[in-house]
């Protein structure tokens, strides 16, 4: 889509719809893949089946926040690279004004055993549940790639390491390309992302630069605002698997240095499991505990900017690169290792830190159906889960 195609209408529709899933999208980076695939790939069919897994499993590759950066290539191919940008905000932002108000107003609130919370949680078993299926369906139809799902799934739940991913990843490619290389019936992905290689390397180029000169900068300007957006620049350039993996890290840079105590940064951690959309975000509670709004803001896009530099560095390659017909055995390997990941993480962690009693299960069976078979929309499953879990707080079985 170029930029005279593009109408305030279409970067509206990103933005609303963008919101509402930052809005409520809760349960990690899986399940947020699990919203997105319902919302995009079911519902509005903004990116088809193919490159969305293919999508996906770029973005695990990448360093930084996974389910953040398949926004923003949703968003690229809806509106551009400025739909691309208004996606991960409407994503992202809800979260990021919830934890800079808990930094400011909040001291040590414990939201973790609200029932709430725990509904919230059914519910992200319910949508990774209906997401992993229609996937698996459809990406896994002969035995030789259901083999490679098993592989997949096995693997990152018996080597729990941040690189299990990419190992399977690059396995499964590998793979994917001797076995399907003379496929002919691998299907032409519709998609298409408009960046231009130009653009793309520019981006790879400051992505690179901006790790180099950041810490040289921070040495010779001995500012705290500098040093703070170098620690956590960092913090998103080098993190593989997510934003559990970015905590121990910021910790590292924030509390021996002093900048927030350990215990405002344990109670900003706990709050940051009860507001919906990405992990990544509890920079934004660290920046405003240092130096209010304008601190979180700073940290935010301390944090993020790399998961932007990526993505558009890297989608004009790949886009390149899944046209070409001896690659394509590669993605369909990869599509396969993808929905084996996925399996392993809608049992580790979102089954295991959500589904506790009989009762539990028999909730996140009946979000499911609602998804599945009643073919409700997300916002209604959520407010089910809400429901649900206040009732099942003063229930005992």
């Amino acid at each position: 889509m170029s930029m005279k195609k593009l109408s305030l209408k279409t970067l509206f529709e990103i933005l609303f719809i963008s919101t509402r899933l930052g809005l409520t999208s809760f349960g990690g980076p899986t399940a947020h893949l699990g919203y997105f695939h319902e919302e995009y790939v079911r519902r509005r069919k903004w990116i088809d089946e193919k490159s969305y897994t293919e999508l996906v499993a770029l973005c695990q590759f990448l360093p930084g926040p996974s389910s953040s950066q398949v926004g923003i290539g949703i968003g690229v191919v809806r509106g551009g690279i400025i739909g691309g940008i208004i996606s991960f905000l409407g994503f992202t932002m809800p979260s990021v004004i919830a934890l800079i108000i808990f930094a400011l107003a909040v001291d040590g609130l414990n939201l973790g055993e609200a029932g709430w919370i725990h509904g919230l949680k059914l519910v992200a078993v319910a949508v990774v549940a209906h997401a992993v299926l229609g996937m698996a369906k459809n990406l896994a139809p002969d035995l030789t790639r259901k083999a490679i799902v098993l592989f997949g799934l096995s693997v990152a739940l018996l080597w729990e390491t941040a690189y299990s991913q990419i190992g399977i990843i690059l396995f499964a490619a590998v793979l994917g390309f001797f076995i399907y290389r003379s496929n002919q019936d691998s299907g032409e992905p519709s998609t298409h992302f408009p960046i231009s290689k130009r653009f793309g390397a520019i981006c790879l180029t400051l992505f690179f630069g901006l790790l180099i000169a950041l810490p040289i900068l921070r040495e010779v300007t001995k500012l705290e605002w500098v040093a703070v957006f170098d620690s956590v620049y960092r913090a998103g350039s080098l993190v593989f698997g997510g934003g559990h993996v970015v905590l121990p890290l910021l910790q590292s840079e924030f509390v021996p240095s002093g900048w927030v105590s350990e215990e405002a940064f344990l109670a900003g951690y706990g709050v940051t499991q009860a507001v919906p959309g990405p992990l990544f975000t509890f920079a934004a509670y660290l920046g405003a505990v240092m130096n209010g709004w304008v601190g979180g803001l700073l940290a935010t896009l301390a944090i993020f900017l790399p998961a932007f530099l990526l993505v558009f560095g890297a989608l004009p390659f790949w886009n390149q690169l899944r046209q070409n017909n001896k690659i394509k055995g590669a993605f369909i390997g990869v599509n396969a290792a993808v929905v084996g990941i996925l399996i392993a993480a809608f049992y580790k962690p979102i089954f295991t830190t959500s589904v506790f009693l009989p009762i539990d299960f028999a909730f996140a069976a009946v979000l499911f159906s609602m998804l599945q078979f009643w073919k409700c929309p997300p916002w209604v499953v959520v407010l089910t889960g809400v429901v649900s879990g206040i009732v099942l707080q003063y229930i005992n079985f």
